[in-house]
């Protein structure tokens, strides 16, 4: 069993950064993929970037590459996205997940955070 706590979010406005950490007990990180996804209100959860256990390859959605970075400390076991170029469509829930067999898509991760709000003013 994993337990995954999300911090970091908050408000800040368009062009800013912020850093979100996820903070994983219960079980060692280092043969899970990790990933962080987000949800939008009256939208469903979208995959945001994902870190894989084995050889520490990494995606990233479209909307975010470039922009966002993610990385781990399996030592610590913590995951975090490092967020710049903060703009208002990034405003959602953010979500971080873990699984032996996880990927980029929702349906692959079955240890879910409770979420941290990000919001992105104009």
């Amino acid at each position: 069993q994993v337990q995954l706590v999300e911090s970091g979010g908050g408000l800040v406005q368009a062009g800013g950064s912020l850093r979100l950490s996820c903070a994983a007990s219960g079980r060692t990180l280092s043969r899970n993929a990790m990933g962080w996804f987000r949800q939008a209100p009256g939208k469903e959860r979208e995959f945001v970037a994902a870190n894989m256990w084995s050889g520490g390859t990494t995606y990233y959605a479209d909307s975010v590459k470039g922009r966002f970075t993610i990385s781990r400390d399996n030592a610590k076991t913590t995951l975090y996205l490092q967020m710049n170029s903060l703009k208002p469509e990034d405003t959602a829930v953010y979500y971080c997940a873990a699984d032996p067999s996880g990927g980029t898509r929702t349906y692959e991760y079955n240890y879910w955070g409770q979420g941290t709000q990000v919001t992105v003013s104009s």
